[in-house]
């Protein structure tokens, strides 16, 4: 929550220097500026260490910014309308989630409306999607090999690898109740009736949407969902959008969230502007209970020796991601499935203390679960292994080295393009502002 509130206050101050110091610029790369403004937020950002040399490194990144945009430019490197709006939208959800998912204390906090919020953001977004396709340009994407990652290892000093602390391997098993017939009959007559009342008698699509739809990001903007390509929605969803015609009003159809149907706005080459209407069947408590009781019966199974978790995972979980590794959790902060506890306690601090008591091997009771949907549901997690802390190896730590290397390779790689590209590239910084950067830049005088 802390970095939410620099994050946000950064960019509140901003407007407040601008009302009380006369911004500046304080470099140029190709035809954009670097504001001093731009520097204090950086600089804001990395509150941690307040010297010269984080001011100068923050200066750097921002030089470096500029001459990706600068060859994104020459490259014709594009960013598409619905790349950005999902990656607004991808954010925006995240903020919200912070204040608890409540838009009224995030607009507060802020001091201004979301579409204002997300209007406010949009050419940031559109400059950073950029920078991330020139900088994907530049480092590739070819994986390191064995044999590199080794040589990486033997060619530093070991006093300079890291201690790496505790480390988990957890797996989960979750249950989510199933959703009755008669439910989905309610909710297929209900979404039938809204759609005939649009079709064959005239109401408005905005209206009902508000009134009736059950997707709380839209419903507040009539239905509306933000601009979106293909591989950013459902595919059942996708695949209805993209076979509509404009103002075309879709049959119903169903994914895992419920009963929806469309009206496709408009369609702009591969990117569509849409609004729908969901209806979810409804869960009753007995369903969640009934879940709860399938979820104690699998783990007395686990405890009695008749399956083992990795086999009740693949056989009865429904968490799709983890079913078919035996419910082996993946850290997405690394790539691997190995969690330190600043990582578990992301996921929820209490897990922290209660693994703390685990052994190996030992199963949970059902604890509450709640999916990316929001429906109720419950889980049981184990430990599968625990590493006690160390120094850096090839043995344990392999995902970790593999990280450390392409970091190495990809620093390189980038210094040969500034260096080069700068050589091609008009830069001029205030003489005030020079410092001494890591990369080789060419400055001429």
């Amino acid at each position: 929550m802390r970095k939410l509130f620099i994050i946000l206050f950064s960019l509140l101050c901003v407007s407040l220097n601008a009302q009380i110091l006369i911004d500046k610029v304080i470099a140029v790369v190709g035809k954009y500026p670097v504001m001093l403004s731009d520097l204090e937020v950086y600089h804001l950002e990395r509150l941690k260490e307040d010297s010269s040399a984080v001011k100068c490194k923050a200066f750097e990144e921002l030089l470096y910014s500029k001459l990706l945009l600068a060859q994104a430019d020459r490259d014709s490197v594009v960013v598409s309308d619905g790349e950005v709006e999902a990656e607004i939208s991808k954010r925006l959800s995240y903020y919200l989630n912070m204040f608890g998912g409540d838009e009224a204390k995030f607009e507060a906090f802020y001091g201004k409306r979301t579409n204002v919020f997300k209007d406010d953001i949009r050419d940031d977004v559109h400059n950073q999607l950029l920078q991330q396709k020139m900088r994907g340009k530049i480092t590739g994407d070819t994986k390191l090999t064995p044999s590199e990652v080794r040589s990486f290892y033997h060619s530093m000093p070991q006093d300079s690898f890291p201690l790496v602390n505790t480390e988990l391997e957890i797996a989960q098993i979750i249950k989510m109740p199933p959703v009755s017939e008669e439910s989905k009959k309610e909710a297929r007559a209900k979404i039938e009736d809204y759609r005939d009342q649009i079709v064959n008698q005239g109401k408005s699509f905005s209206v009902l949407a508000a009134l009736y739809s059950e997707d709380p990001g839209s419903a507040k903007q009539g239905g509306q969902l933000p601009p979106f390509g293909r591989g950013q929605m459902v595919p059942e969803f996708e695949a209805v959008a993209f076979r509509l015609k404009k103002g075309q009003v879709s049959e119903i159809f169903e994914s895992a969230y419920g009963f929806h149907f469309m009206e496709l706005i408009a369609r702009k080459g591969e990117t569509v502007d849409a609004r729908h209407i969901l209806i979810a069947p409804k869960i009753t408590q007995m369903d969640v209970l009934n879940a709860k009781t399938q979820l104690d019966t699998i783990q007395k199974s686990i405890l009695e020796g008749r399956i083992t978790f990795e086999q009740a995972a693949k056989k009865y979980s429904d968490d799709k991601e983890t079913k078919q590794n035996g419910g082996l959790m993946l850290n997405p902060g690394t790539g691997n499935t190995k969690w330190e506890n600043e990582d578990i306690s992301q996921l929820d601090q209490n897990l922290v203390f209660m693994f703390d008591k685990m052994n190996v091997g030992e199963v949970t009771t059902p604890m509450n679960y709640s999916g990316i949907d929001g429906k109720p549901g419950y889980k049981i997690l184990t430990i599968i292994s625990r590493s006690d802390p160390h120094k850096v190896n090839l043995k344990d730590d392999y995902a970790k080295l593999l990280q450390m290397a392409t970091y190495q390779r990809n620093k390189k790689q980038i210094k040969d393009w500034i260096e080069r590209r700068s050589k091609l590239t008009y830069i001029k910084i205030d003489p005030e502002y020079v410092c001494k950067l890591e990369y080789n830049w060419y400055l001429p005088n």
